[in-house]
């Protein structure tokens, strides 16, 4: 099938099926594009949509993103995961402001300059808002592209990353780019599934090299086998006699950089003890909860919850990046899943406990 005909038939099957309803969809300007494209990495539609619209009721433009703390930025980030991607919005805004006069720019180069876009998102933004033609390569496109074409081996790697780029390029019309673009994704997203595709309902399913093989789900290969190495910690959930947590801010870069959290023991250590060496607090654990694992892209980790209350303390853990957080009036503090999920149940159980 040559790059015309390509075109034609997605364009026909997206105009019958294709997604036009989506909240991005709706005013689709360059922010609210990158934002709805950064939020869209490593996480499903269904779950960006709500915090796309808080998201956008609260930073309804670059000025206001920019100019929001960086707290309050995690804090409608929380749950979405992949925080890097939040502090780099951040940052971008800020960019955006000094060196762009707080209009997000038009030009290639300028987009994929900034914190957190690449290649792929850059044409994104710019092809959905602006109609200017730039090829793209989320995973859905990778996927289409990859079966269609029968490309062996996993995409990640840098020569076959190439010859995706190079078939998404050929095949990148030259009118209704944004529509192209959106019919690619909704393609795989919809139809070219990863693990049903649903080739009868697929416009380009006679020209399908992986289906005339029978080998659909072959394509596009997985990424190699790892053994993520497994860390494990102690979350301790420090109370004081008023019912409040210590939670502290957790450095800028590494996981669940510039989020809130709890104090983290090494799992080889007395929780009360570390508490006196390292907080200067006295407490005595209350209770154990059973561990909880959470995965990153690179390790495990094996999360023990352990809740100490602690004597009063007065006021000296109130400086710098430590606080005592009232969980029955929440403020708005980005605060890492685990740690939110551990607080909600925390709230729970002495609701419960309380007449």
């Amino acid at each position: 099938m040559n790059p015309g005909d390509w075109s034609q038939s997605l364009l026909a099957w997206f105009d019958r099926h294709g997604r036009k309803e989506l909240p991005w969809q709706q005013q689709p300007t360059p922010y609210r594009v990158w934002i709805s494209e950064i939020m869209l990495q490593q996480t499903q539609v269904a779950t960006v949509i709500p915090y796309f619209q808080r998201f956008m009721q609260r930073f309804p433009d670059v000025g206001s993103l920019a100019d929001a703390g960086l707290d309050e930025v995690l804090h409608h980030w929380s749950g979405l995961g992949y925080y890097a991607r939040a502090r780099n919005l951040h940052r971008a805004a800020r960019r955006i402001c000094d060196e762009h006069a707080g209009h997000f720019p038009l030009v290639f180069e300028q987009v994929q300059a900034l914190p957190g876009i690449g290649r792929s998102t850059a044409g994104a933004v710019l092809s959905l808002a602006a109609g200017q033609r730039h090829a793209i390569l989320d995973g859905n496109v990778k996927r289409v592209l990859a079966r269609c074409f029968a490309v062996e081996g996993w995409p990640g790697a840098p020569r076959i990353l190439k010859r995706l780029w190079e078939l998404a390029e050929r095949h990148t019309p030259e009118y209704r780019v944004a529509d192209y673009n959106q019919a690619m994704m909704d393609l795989g997203a919809l139809v070219c599934t990863r693990k049903a595709p649903a080739c009868t309902a697929c416009p380009l399913a006679t020209h399908c090299q992986a289906r005339a093989r029978g080998e659909e789900t072959r394509y596009p290969a997985p990424r190699p086998p790892r053994n993520l190495p497994l860390r494990a910690i102690q979350m301790l959930m420090l109370r004081n006699p008023a019912g409040e947590l210590l939670l502290e801010q957790r450095p800028p870069s590494g996981i669940w950089g510039g989020l809130w959290g709890f104090p983290e023991c090494p799992q080889d250590q007395e929780p009360e003890q570390w508490c006196r060496e390292r907080l200067g607090l006295v407490g005595r654990v209350q209770s154990k909860g059973a561990v909880r694992r959470h995965s990153f892209s690179h390790f495990h980790l094996d999360i023990t919850p352990v809740e100490i209350l602690v004597e009063p303390a007065g006021g000296v853990m109130e400086a710098g990046r430590r606080l005592w957080y009232n969980p029955a009036h929440p403020d708005a503090r980005g605060l890492a899943a685990p740690v939110a999920r551990l607080i909600d149940e925390f709230q729970t159980k002495t609701a419960r406990r309380t007449p």
